[in-house]
């Protein structure tokens, strides 16, 4: 029987996946890939993670530092069987240890902010195979200064789109309150769900103090 936890957790997907038009979106920019080999950098609890599976008819790994989010994928994975095409490795995106050249396509979605965006580009380049393909969806920031860096750590942007703040508010952290806001979970006496609340909450109040720093941008680009 699925826990009380699992249960949030699998509603909570069901509101990040109504960004997943977006990742549809970055990968259609992508050129035709035979079965390609994908690394999803901060993969969370894998809702882009198998969706770049069933896109791409390819092999995903989905790497996090959260194991409880990683058991949640893996869970997810054997429901879509897909373990002989999605797999997890619990590390940090800091240090990452894969050998040079391994993925066709890097994938990184809110996840670069942890290294930076120039730092991020600069040391993950070398995991990309020649002509590799990179997304990297990101705060908005300076988009100019972004291009800037593509150019200079060795990519060609191949395209760029923006994400806007009424996007995040209506597609996502409008559903999320509506979630949180339910009897069943706002008085919930299972502690893996009351964290999962709090944090919840935490990111609905982040977003009404600042608003602006949800505005993000896509950009895919080429390792040239």
């Amino acid at each position: 029987m699925q826990s009380e936890a699992a249960r949030f957790q699998s509603e909570k997907d069901k509101v990040r996946g109504r960004l997943l038009k977006y990742s549809r979106k970055a990968f259609r920019m992508l050129p035709r890939l035979d079965k390609p080999k994908i690394l999803d950098i901060g993969c969370g609890s894998g809702v882009a993670t198998l969706e770049l599976a069933r896109l791409s008819n390819g092999g995903v790994i989905g790497l996090d530092i959260d194991g409880g989010m990683l058991d949640v994928l893996r869970r997810n994975i054997d429901k879509a069987r897909l373990s002989h095409r999605v797999s997890v490795v619990n590390h940090s995106l800091m240090d990452m240890e894969f050998p040079d050249e391994s993925f066709d396509i890097i994938w990184a979605e809110g996840s670069i902010y942890a290294i930076g965006f120039e730092k991020g580009l600069k040391e993950w380049k070398r995991f990309l195979k020649p002509h590799g393909f990179m997304m990297v969806h990101d705060e908005k920031g300076n988009v100019d200064e972004k291009i800037r860096m593509i150019s200079a750590c060795g990519y060609e942007l191949i395209g760029h789109f923006e994400i806007d703040v009424a996007k995040w508010r209506d597609e996502y952290f409008v559903p999320m309150e509506k979630l949180v806001s339910q009897d069943r979970w706002k008085n919930s006496d299972d502690p893996d769900v009351k964290k999962a609340v709090r944090n919840a909450l935490w990111e609905l109040d982040m977003f009404r103090k600042e608003p602006e720093r949800n505005s993000s941008v896509c950009f895919v680009m080429r390792k040239r």
